[in-house]
């Protein structure tokens, strides 16, 4: 699982809340891959390249199936990379994703709802409307997407909207905002549902 964090965190950040200890503690059979990005680099797709050259295509010649993961930001990217390379990803888990700016999703929710909404016309650097049309597109035979976010997240609307098209199983609301002690307890949380 390669783990993408959010704007200005580092790949530290995930060590120091917690998550490789927690794998470690359940004694499960995961390898984690802590990612650092330069902000500079997102909104140029060199992120999803160098992803897919140095990481997700290398593990999958060598059989190893691959999960990518993102906190905020980091969840915007996963969900860029799984809508520019489907069929690469074995899954998603985001955590309080960054899912577009409020003009994009009150759009979406005014549609009403994503069923309805016409995502138009994309440019290539257009990453917002080209994940809510992948999400939009996503069927019951696609991959595992969890989404795990705090209540009380600045950016639990456009949370709401994805959780909207998943499966109540792959969905996870807790006590919280978007904060390192509600990502790490979420992250808690996923390994106990997924790894038993």
């Amino acid at each position: 699982m390669v783990w993408l964090p959010g704007a200005y965190h580092t790949a530290q950040d995930f060590v120091t809340a917690g998550f490789l200890e927690a794998v470690r503690a359940r004694r499960l059979a995961l390898d984690l891959i802590c990612v650092d990005m330069e902000l500079e680099h997102v909104g140029d797709r060199s992120v999803l390249e160098r992803l897919r050259s140095d990481i997700v295509l290398p593990s999958r010649a060598a059989g190893v199936s691959v999960w990518l993961a993102g906190i905020s930001l980091g969840g915007l990217i996963a969900l860029d990379y799984a809508a520019s390379h489907p069929g690469e990803l074995e899954g998603l888990c985001l955590l309080a994703p960054y899912l577009g700016n409020r003009i994009l999703t009150g759009e979406i929710a005014r549609a009403p709802g994503l069923a309805a909404w016409n995502p138009g016309e994309l440019a290539e650097t257009d990453e917002e409307r080209r994940i809510w049309r992948y999400i939009k597109t996503r069927g019951a035979d696609s991959r595992p997407l969890h989404l795990g976010f705090g209540r009380d997240d600045r950016f639990s609307a456009a949370h709401d909207l994805l959780a909207a098209t998943l499966p109540a199983g792959s969905v996870d609301v807790i006590a919280g905002g978007h904060d390192w002690p509600t990502w790490s307890k979420l992250w808690e949380n996923f390994l106990d549902s997924h790894f038993k």
